[in-house]
């Protein structure tokens, strides 16, 4: 085993643990809160949903390309490949889907309007909950009915070096029927939900913005803080929003070069790989 796939195996590693213990000690904290008060609030219960998402994708992509980083190609047979797989496009598809609802309801709780969905919120607090409830379900049985499949046989004979420390990678099929069901299922309400996650952060950005105009012209006689909470505010939901894209969508662009790529050179098959977990190593939290 060539050093270099050694030192890509511990940083791995590593960036797993620490994804793991840190999506995990954020869910406990809600769980005991939860325990303590019998109830969560339903940002709460949002967060707790992104953490179990991000767990989930950081346990199974980690140990997929840990493993095939130490070079473990015998590791998983078949089944525990697909089964893997599945629970990495499920993890994703929950990420991206509960982010989104996180950014959508606190763009609505802050928003001055009365609109018909705060009032639906607010005189119903279960659903938030159905809802989420209802995308597990959706993406659990869509996983099932147009599965990933390994795109390289594990036990053939011709797979070369460079291909070893991805001994388990996806693919939609070859049929331009299941690429076009994959485009429609995954890849189109992905790209959807990043531009509604885009949407509503700049909706909270421009009323956080009006609210801080609005209290400087009350103030006008007085100092007004520059570090006020609307601009902390503002700059959190820019750097979270902004981390949170830009991992996603590096992460996205490398994984798809990877599988349309014949012979993907050593350095983007291990970019992609930690590119992919730090992802998802800190969930989005707006604090608005």
């Amino acid at each position: 085993m060539e050093s270099r796939n050694v030192a890509i195996g511990v940083v791995l590693s590593l960036q797993s643990v620490l994804g793991i213990l840190g999506n995990v000690s954020l869910l406990l904290y809600y769980l005991l809160l939860y325990y303590n008060e019998g109830t969560l609030k339903t940002i709460d219960f949002i967060l707790t949903q992104i953490f179990t998402a991000n767990s989930l994708i950081i346990l199974s992509k980690g140990t997929l390309q840990i493993t095939g980083a130490f070079g473990w190609n015998q590791f998983f047979n078949d089944v525990g490949c697909k089964f893997i797989l599945y629970m990495v496009r499920l993890g994703r598809s929950m990420s991206i889907t509960t982010t989104c609802l996180l950014s959508v309801f606190q763009a609505i709780t802050i928003s001055p309007r009365n609109s018909c969905w705060k009032n639906i919120m607010a005189k119903n607090p279960w659903f938030m909950s159905f809802s989420i409830s209802l995308c597990w379900i959706l993406h659990m049985v869509m996983n099932m009915i147009f599965p990933t499949y390994p795109s390289t046989r594990r036990n053939s004979k011709n797979m070369t070096q460079k291909r070893s420390s991805e001994f388990c990678p996806s693919s939609p099929g070859r049929d331009a029927i299941r690429q076009s069901l994959y485009m429609v299922f995954w890849v189109l309400p992905e790209a959807l939900f990043s531009v509604i996650l885009v949407g509503s952060s700049s909706f909270m950005i421009v009323i956080l913005y009006g609210h801080k105009k609005r209290v400087q012209h009350i103030h006008s006689s007085h100092s007004y803080p520059r570090n006020c909470p609307e601009s902390r505010a503002t700059q959190n939901i820019l750097v979270l929003v902004c981390t949170f894209l830009g991992f996603y969508s590096l992460s996205s662009v490398l994984q798809g070069c990877l599988t349309l790529s014949h012979n993907p050179s050593w350095w983007l098959m291990n970019t992609t790989a930690i590119i992919s977990v730090f992802s998802y190593f800190r969930p989005l939290s707006h604090e608005p």
